[in-house]
């Protein structure tokens, strides 16, 4: 059986959004990432990375939010979570996976664990890094919601719903605090994350994790 390791919230939300997509069993084991799980020689077995999430599958391993999506749509394509292989549409698929995953999470996390990019007590710089990482994240904000007005229809890739969906999802989420503007308020990214939220798996996601709201 898939197993997920998860904590609630982190970038196992993907994964766990596109397993209930699916509609296979699946088995949660959580991480105790607040008690340092993550970090204990059982789980660096599975990601020496210390990371969350992984995926098992019999005797594959899996870490790394955006390959365990890709292997999740590789291998149960009839859920429909990813465009045909070889076409223009699939294309598109692999550049938002992978801008989600290089360019807009990896400012997320430099946002929220700016001290690990300074020396250790420098919380000015902490702060600024933090600061100049929040501008950034705007901008990329912006550029998902131009993707949408441009070709107006409900999902990312226009008319289809993909595992892209389910990572922005996750990863708007991330800004629902933001001092400035969080994905919600931006004019087409909110009524695509309210529309997101209405999805069953997602509702059966938050439901499962326990999350609170804001959701986004």
């Amino acid at each position: 059986m898939l197993q997920l390791h998860y904590a609630p919230s982190t970038a196992a939300m993907a994964p766990h959004i596109l397993l209930e997509e699916i509609g296979l069993p699946f088995e949660l084991l959580l991480v105790d990432n607040a008690a340092g799980a993550h970090k204990a020689p059982e789980y660096l077995r599975l990601n020496p990375n210390g990371l969350i999430p992984v995926l098992t599958d019999g005797e594959l391993v899996l870490y790394e939010a955006a390959a365990i999506c890709l292997h999740l749509c590789d291998t149960h394509p009839q859920a429909g979570l990813a465009p045909a292989v070889g076409s223009v549409e699939r294309a598109h698929f692999y550049k938002w996976l992978v801008w989600m995953t290089n360019t807009l999470q990896s400012t997320l996390i430099a946002y929220f664990y700016s001290d690990r990019l300074v020396n250790p007590g420098n919380h000015d710089g902490a702060a600024e890094v933090q600061a100049r990482a929040e501008l950034r994240v705007g901008s990329l904000l912006q550029q998902l919601d131009a993707e949408l007005a441009r070709h107006g229809g409900p999902w990312l890739l226009g008319q289809t719903y993909s595992a892209v969906d389910a990572y922005a999802l996750m990863l708007c989420r991330w800004t629902r605090n933001f001092a400035s503007a969080p994905a919600r308020t931006y004019p087409h990214l909110g009524p695509y994350l309210q529309t997101l939220l209405q999805r069953p798996a997602v509702q059966r996601v938050f439901a499962s994790e326990q999350l609170a709201q804001p959701w986004v």
